[in-house]
């Protein structure tokens, strides 16, 4: 039943799609959402439970590229890929933005060409891959992407009633959530170089007309902004398919690792699979936005905000960071200067982009810049872990991608419900959120808090970053993570402190927000509280066993960062303070007493007497060193010395490569 599991949750998404695009009544697109929403998730916890997730088992390779069916697949494939070309080359051309044109009149020639010659007479042995890594990916899609699609039932609404002088276009928007969701699960379950590819640039293009679903000036300049930098990506792995099934004829990625970790082994390095690896990076680098590429992310700003939610958090950037954490087994690097290493490139842009858009989150009061930066910061986080090899490493990028995920897109969600109902996304018109939306207000705090605070999961993911780094003797990656994580505190705790702060005399107004939202935004609470207390479990038989099988039988104790103890005892702190609240609820007999000011209250609890005799009203306000840290200069910084690592690396294994390759052009063998 795998396959035909598997087969259905690729579908499901994509029926729906369909079905919204062709249904475009109001009344009937809540419950086909729902329906959809439900099915998907439930398929990839079925998925999940036939494969044994909690078992010690190793990869399950499905579907033979030789059948029949996986033929006429790959045919209807490389149909709708020239498709999808001829759309963003005309749509380059329609709004003048030609490199996009460009770039998509470069690369599909050159998939097509490769497919209908050398491609052909490939024989793919499995072009399906399910391990436990794949597998956490599927429940992070099917759970916290549908539940995102759930909450913009609701949010959509508002929203078209706040442009109502626009067309109604949600139908729209939701085709592409879903078509979003099917392309993502084909990604994470994809062993074939070409499937993966495929479903790589749905979700390219489906991003596009996601962020410029407006469709104002800003809107399209963004939407642009995103596909250009996708499509470089896109280039980068069609060349790397092209490179590796040219001269090793193979389009699998488990073998493109088995033949690297080989030669790694025999400490030979295989220049041209470093090739092949740095250019699959490079892809996962645009994709996850590190720089140079953050802008196209931070552009995604202008989508309704269910769209930055599963861009950031489930989707989109979480395609990247899979495919380099796939590739894991074969980074590392042997010192700072190991520039043959493809995991000198992912270790240094991933670090460099970690501290300096940390930095760049300080100066920003915007909420949802706040969280694009964060999200930037703890992918980059993520790809500097990949990029150090390490099964201590790759444990603690697998942890914080599951934490980022959940917390992330509850954030994001509820920024957009406050700035529904509030009026503004801006976090210093925050003040006496507690009296205005107490609840929202509260799930916002555990999120923050589950953001930055002991003993919840992402800084021990952090903390098991920072412990792989220095076992591994990398002193500058240290340091980047030492000062990015100390400067996350920084803007975390301004956020929690203004959420904090009870401004008096504020109206509720919690009874305005749609019962989906509610929903939507408690199920992520849920989560947060059940990976936070069973990461221990989780750990040890889903994320240890698939560390184990990918660096090659080595033991379970040298595949994680953290001892069982420091888990079970950070697990014991998180249900310890999930339980105080309720000693103490309802047993406080609360006082009321007028605030103390820096003047005399004129019993308003908002105004005081000041120093020269006038009323002075209270103002909450923070700091955010604009002067010091400037969202421009850290971008300036990061663009140049991430070039500087690209020009680098790719100069040093290209050169390399070209000589491995004439080589073997003129009849030696490796």
């Amino acid at each position: 039943m795998t396959l035909e599991t598997i087969i259905f949750l690729v579908l499901i998404p994509l029926v729906i799609a369909l079905a919204l695009l062709f249904i475009r009544h109001d009344a009937a697109r809540g419950p086909i959402v729902f329906i959809g929403a439900a099915a998907t998730a439930a398929f990839s916890v079925v998925l999940a439970i036939q494969q044994e997730i909690w078992s010690d088992a190793g990869p399950n390779l499905l579907w033979s590229g030789a059948t029949e069916s996986a033929e006429i697949t790959g045919n209807v494939m490389m149909v709708v890929e020239a498709a999808l070309a001829v759309v963003i080359f005309i749509l380059g051309i329609k709004y003048k933005k030609v490199l996009a044109s460009v770039l998509v009149a470069i690369q599909c020639p050159i998939l097509i060409w490769f497919e209908l010659t050398k491609g052909h007479s490939i024989e793919v042995a499995n072009n399906i891959n399910i391990d436990q890594f794949s597998l956490i990916m599927v429940l992070i899609i099917g759970i916290i992407g549908t539940l995102i699609c759930v909450y913009a039932v609701g949010y959509m609404k508002d929203f078209q009633s706040h442009h109502a002088d626009q067309p109604d276009r949600r139908w729209w928007f939701f085709f592409l959530m879903f078509l979003f969701l099917s392309a993502m699960f084909g990604i994470v379950l994809s062993n074939n170089l070409i499937y993966m590819y495929f479903f790589w640039e749905i979700t390219t293009l489906c991003s596009f007309f996601l962020i410029g679903y407006t469709k104002t000036d800003e809107a399209v300049k963004n939407s642009f902004r995103a596909l250009i930098m996708n499509l470089l990506g896109g280039l980068a792995f069609v060349l790397a398919i092209v490179m590796l099934g040219g001269t090793y004829g193979t389009l699998e990625i488990d073998q493109l690792i088995q033949t690297g970790v080989a030669a790694k082994a025999l400490g030979q390095p295989d220049y041209i699979i470093n090739a092949v690896v740095m250019l699959l990076c490079f892809a996962g680098i645009t994709k996850a936005a590190q720089m140079p590429f953050n802008s196209w992310l931070l552009g995604a700003m202008v989508a309704p905000t269910p769209t930055s939610a599963l861009l950031h958090s489930s989707t989109m950037v979480k395609a990247g960071v899979f495919l380099i954490v796939k590739l894991a087994p074969l980074l590392g690097v042997q010192g700072i200067m190991d520039l043959g290493s493809p995991g000198f490139m992912v270790m240094m842009v991933g670090g460099v982009t970690f501290v300096l858009a940390s930095f760049a989150a300080v100066t920003q009061s915007n909420a949802k810049r706040v969280l694009a930066y964060s999200t930037i910061a703890n992918l980059g986080l993520i790809v500097a872990c990949a990029g150090l090899g390490t099964p201590e490493g790759v444990w603690a990028a697998i942890m914080l991608i599951i934490f980022h995920a959940v917390t992330k897109s509850l954030l994001f969600l509820s920024v957009g419900t406050a700035e529904h109902n509030i009026g503004s996304r801006d976090i210093e018109d925050m003040d006496g959120l507690f009296g205005r939306m107490p609840r929202l207000a509260v799930f916002m705090i555990i999120g923050i808090a589950a953001m930055f605070l002991a003993p919840f999961g992402m800084l021990v993911s952090k903390w098991a970053a920072l412990q792989s780094f220095v076992d591994a003797g990398g002193i500058w990656v240290v340091l980047m993570v030492v000062f990015g994580s100390a400067v996350t505190v920084f803007y975390w705790g301004k956020w929690l402190g203004k959420l904090t702060a009870i401004v008096a005399n504020r109206q509720n107004i919690q009874d305005k927000v749609h019962g989906e939202e509610w929903f939507v935004l408690m199920g992520h609470i849920v989560l947060v509280i059940i990976i936070s207390l069973s990461f221990p479990l989780f750990s040890g038989n889903v994320v240890v066993p698939f560390i184990t099988d990918a660096f090659s039988g080595l033991s379970d104790a040298s595949a994680v960062a953290l001892s069982s103890d420091n888990m079970i005892i950070m697990v014991v702190l998180v249900a310890v303070i999930l339980v105080l609240p309720l000693l103490f609820y309802g047993r406080t007999r609360k006082r009321i007493v007028p605030l103390y000011m820096a003047g005399a209250n004129e019993g308003d609890n908002l105004t005081f007497a000041g120093a020269m005799g006038k009323d002075v009203p209270v103002r909450l306000r923070n700091w955010y060193m604009e002067g010091v840290f400037s969202e421009k200069l850290m971008n300036r910084i990061g663009v140049i010395a991430t070039c500087f690592i690209f020009a680098v690396s790719f100069s040093f294994v290209a050169s390399l490569a070209l000589s491995v390759f004439r080589y073997l052009q003129g009849g030696g063998a490796l």
